[in-house]
């Protein structure tokens, strides 16, 4: 199956020299795999929040815009793994998350981890299931 690379400069690209990209989208019916986005600031780099509701959304935003750079949109996306640093956090989270998938929420596993990239809290990857909209 022929599969193709989805790249926006809405969210961070990935680290220089590493070997993935943001998404990758294959059809039929077209599914695209989102690598984990953490909380950084597509222009610097930089964390883009302090806190896990403030990561959360940074995350979620990550998510949404590079679903929508592959033509979906947040209710295409059927199944994300959200990684946490402190599972004692996890209201905070859930939250945030709440409000991005109110009408539809996907399947989801949340994951307690000892560390993330670039000193983040939370780091969220997504699959989305994007119908042709012909």
């Amino acid at each position: 199956m022929a599969s193709r690379g989805i790249r926006t400069d809405r969210a961070p690209a990935p680290v220089e020299g590493a070997p993935y990209r943001q998404a990758v989208a294959a059809r039929p019916g077209e599914v695209v795999w989102v690598s984990g986005q953490v909380p950084l600031d597509p222009a610097t780099g930089l964390l883009a929040a302090d806190d896990v509701a403030g990561q959360t959304r940074v995350c979620l935003d990550h998510v949404r815009v590079i679903v929508e750079e592959a033509g979906g949109t947040l209710s295409d996306v059927v199944k994300t793994t959200v990684y946490m640093l402190d599972l004692g956090e996890f209201a905070q989270m859930n939250a945030v998350y709440a409000m991005a998938f109110k009408d539809a929420p996907p399947a989801r596993a949340t994951v307690g981890v000892r560390d993330l990239p670039a000193n983040a809290k939370v780091e969220i990857e997504a699959v989305a299931v994007i119908p042709s909209r012909a």
